[in-house]
């Protein structure tokens, strides 16, 4: 599958132009999908030196990407503004309508290939905790 991801607000914590704290669990959930064979874009506003430490900040935490802010390594962007639509079939962005959903979440809807609907539908756990007894009869 081909997955464009954001990187401000959904790999780190919004903090543009400085790179913010990384999201829990983004990098890991990224690699393990690399390793899944998934081909990831990274897919962001940020442009010449603040593209690079993005890039590289990744690169420094296992991540290669498939393409940065094009559909594939060798394409060339002709426009001034640099950017270019990008064809994936997912979409991974803070800015989503109904916002971010955690990693974990983000990578059951992939693996499992369930809707938002589907997942966040099931039934949850609940763990049933014993009243504490502070007295005997």
């Amino acid at each position: 599958m081909i997955i464009a991801v954001d990187f401000d607000g959904t790999i780190v914590e919004h903090n543009y132009p400085a790179i913010g704290r990384e999201l829990p669990f983004a990098t890991a959930t990224i690699r393990k999908l690399i390793d899944e064979q998934h081909q990831i874009i990274l897919w962001t506003v940020r442009k010449g030196k603040l593209l690079q430490e993005a890039v590289d900040w990744c690169k420094e935490r296992g991540i290669e990407f498939y393409a940065v802010n094009k559909n594939f390594p060798e394409e060339q962007i002709d426009n001034e503004q640099g950017y270019c639509k990008i064809n994936a079939e997912l979409f991974i962005d803070d800015r989503n309508l109904g916002g971010l959903p955690d990693w974990g979440h983000i990578y059951r809807m992939i693996k499992e290939n369930k809707s938002w609907k589907e997942l966040y539908s099931e039934p949850q756990e609940q763990s049933i905790k014993k009243k504490k007894c502070w007295f005997r009869w």
